[in-house]
């Protein structure tokens, strides 16, 4: 009988330690200057509710009706005149592509416009008002061949 109460407890205790370990937050701050650096922000993380960007268009890879398929996103936030307010936030599930990461090391706190982040990415998927400015979001379509569970021959 001891026996298994020991058996349950290491199981519940193991379970309970990988299901922390699966899910690793490692948002943070890319500093690059006074002035420039970006956030590297996973979707649901305790930064992007802080940095307010919970409405980013992000779609999930792990989807079963999605094939690996998703989206990240890009968060800048301006002012009411247009200019950049805060750092540019990616908002990305797995690893940062360094394709956009490159591009956000030429925005400028408090001195770039949104003509400039047109100029690299086109126009905005969506745009969210706030008192004090805008924040525009930028969808990137990614896949994830390891979250691809579909069907097919093997």
């Amino acid at each position: 009988m001891l026996a298994r109460w020991f058996g349950a407890l290491a199981l519940f205790t193991a379970a309970t330690f990988a299901w922390a370990a699966s899910w690793h937050d490692d948002s943070h701050y890319v500093a690059l200057g006074p002035r420039t650096g970006y956030y590297i922000v996973r979707p649901g993380s305790a930064l992007s509710r802080q940095l307010g960007v919970q409405a980013a268009p992000t779609i999930d890879t792990a989807d079963p009706f999605r094939h690996g398929y998703g989206a990240d996103a890009l968060a800048f936030r301006f002012n009411q005149a247009g200019i950049l307010s805060a750092p540019p936030a990616y908002i990305v599930q797995a690893q940062p592509n360094e394709f956009y990461t490159r591009r956000l090391v030429s925005f400028i706190r408090g001195q770039s416009k949104l003509q400039s982040v047109k100029a690299f990415f086109g126009g905005p998927n969506s745009i969210e008002r706030r008192p004090d400015g805008f924040i525009a979001y930028y969808a990137i379509q990614v896949y994830n061949p390891f979250e691809n569970f579909g069907g097919g021959r093997r």
